[in-house]
């Protein structure tokens, strides 16, 4: 039985904060029982709606933002999250309508209205459509650090990697802490080869501001490169950590999801530098320690067993193009070899020359 002496506004800011600590089932029940009492409130309808939507549950979120929008035909809230769902249900057109009906009822000054309806696209695959909605964004809000580190990351997957440096530097310049941007920008350097510009980006962050191990993991070994550091430095703890941590985060069903995004319809694997294709390969690297010195490594059709040591040393043996003098000697030629072709891999211990190989493509660690 719901409260009399309650609005349909105390039901909606009680799911609001249900809804913000996570706790959508509550959220939705406190929502119901607002229905119950309220059943032409239409902002109770668009918080059920949403509730639904953080769950996925698409069909039920369109039909709750289509009864939103029954009693109020103009909610801009409505219009944007029923987008979203209906791009979830694949009915992309629809969806845009929604989110130009928006722009067109005077709602292009709502900064986070726009970059919702933006993402949404951008997370879908409509990059185009999804920049149009960032440059409306920073038209309306040129000082935003937030729009301008979106149309930085659609302008790379448009393939304009110039314009996406320049937007993510303005990004930067606007707000120096918007970590997410740097790191971005860290790694889009790294693909072009700018490694020192690379590297002077991710020491701007801390290990915490990263939530994937990419950045964690080149920026280790462009130290240890650049600097020559040892890979006991401690200098390196914060990050090995951070490095760990990350990888005993990762989800299995996600694991295999990623592997078949990165296998091509010939099942080679795509180019390990794209800084779409975060690597994969360290979230197996606690594990494989735990397993011991015991690793296995292929690589041209041959398969090398034993320690990282044992390992460079058989292919070291098997290399034609081989340098002859220490293991150390012939990884620093296969460094230099690779870096020619814009590819950083470490010298200054066998088990990160074997590591940062695979996350390269050039050989694969079977255990």
């Amino acid at each position: 039985m719901s409260d009399p002496f309650l609005s349909a506004e105390d039901y909606a800011e009680q799911a609001h904060q249900l809804y913000n600590e996570g706790q959508f089932d509550e959220a939705i029940a406190v929502l119901r029982t607002g229905l119950n009492a309220f059943p032409f409130a239409a902002e109770l309808h668009v918080g059920l709606a949403y509730a639904h939507l953080a769950r996925e549950e698409y069909a039920w979120a369109r039909r709750s933002f289509d009864d939103a929008l029954r009693i109020n035909p103009d909610h801009e809230d409505a219009l944007v999250g029923l987008g979203e769902a209906l791009l979830k249900l694949g009915q992309h057109a629809r969806a845009l309508h929604c989110f130009e009906q928006m722009l067109v009822l005077g709602f292009r000054d709502d900064h986070d209205l726009v970059l919702q309806a933006g993402r949404a696209l951008f997370r879908e695959g409509a990059v185009q459509a999804a920049r149009r909605f960032f440059e409306v964004a920073r038209e309306s809000h040129p000082d935003s650090s937030e729009a301008c580190a979106c149309l930085g990351y659609a302008d790379h997957r448009l393939g304009a990697d110039q314009d996406a440096v320049r937007q993510l530097r303005r990004a930067l310049e606007i707000d120096p802490h918007h970590f997410e941007a740097r790191i971005y920008l860290g790694n889009l350097l790294y693909d072009r080869g700018e490694f020192e510009a690379a590297l002077y980006h991710f020491e701007q962050t801390a290990p915490d501001d990263h939530l994937d191990e990419l950045a964690v993991w080149r920026l280790i070994e462009l130290k240890k490169s650049i600097y020559r550091l040892e890979p006991d430095d401690p200098e390196l703890g914060p990050w090995t950590e951070r490095l760990a941590e990350l990888a005993t985060e990762t989800d299995p069903i996600d694991d295999l999801l990623a592997e078949i995004e990165a296998t091509q319809p010939d099942g080679t694997v795509r180019d390990p530098l794209q800084l779409e294709l975060f690597g994969t390969l360290l979230m197996e690297l606690d594990g494989m320690r735990r397993r011991g010195n015991a690793h296995r490594v292929t690589t041209r059709g041959r398969t090398y067993n034993g320690t990282w040591e044992e390992i460079v040393q058989q292919m070291q043996a098997d290399d034609p193009d081989a340098v002859t003098g220490s293991v150390e000697d012939y990884m620093e030629h296969v460094a230099r070899r690779q870096a020619a072709a814009g590819i950083v891999i470490p010298a200054s211990d066998a088990e990160s020359f074997l590591l940062a190989s695979a996350v390269a493509g050039l050989l694969k660690i079977l255990r």
